[in-house]
């Protein structure tokens, strides 16, 4: 991530949940902060890819058919419902079983070679607490130190 970013640009943390699923409304907050203009530029690259890939197809759906929903209104949980309708409802094992992936995405897994990259080219290299993708990109994106 290259420059520092207006907290304004910024979608939530990637731990935040609703509805008990974690990474979905980071999800949310950059479709709809994409759609005014007002997303932080180094996160436009990965928009329906990485993480909002695999939780579109976690909730067996379309990117495109989630970010036309998003764009359409409502809240989190108003679009987390329309998911469970039109992809496949969600049990609390399921959610957990998202909950420890997203946790854990980066730790010696397909992404920890990004995850590395990433750190290396923000400075970062250096720590070696910064073991997951949502860690690295709450202290990114200013959340954590």
């Amino acid at each position: 991530m290259a420059s520092p970013a207006d907290p304004a640009t910024l979608p939530c943390s990637p731990a935040d949940e609703v509805g008990g699923l974690a990474y979905f409304p980071r999800m949310l907050a950059k479709i709809r902060l994409h759609a005014q203009a007002k997303l932080w530029e180094d996160l436009h690259a990965n928009l329906g890819k990485g993480m909002d890939l695999w939780c579109c197809g976690f909730l067996h759906l379309s990117y495109e058919d989630l970010k036309a929903r998003v764009l359409e209104g409502g809240s989190d949980d108003e679009i987390l419902q329309w998911c469970e309708r039109h992809g496949r409802p969600l049990n609390d094992t399921d959610k957990q079983v998202w909950r420890q992936f997203t946790a854990k995405i980066g730790q010696e897994d397909r992404a920890s070679r990004l995850l590395t990259k990433w750190k290396t080219e923000s400075g970062l290299a250096d720590r070696d607490d910064i073991t997951t993708m949502g860690h690295y990109i709450d202290v990114a994106e200013g959340r954590k130190a």
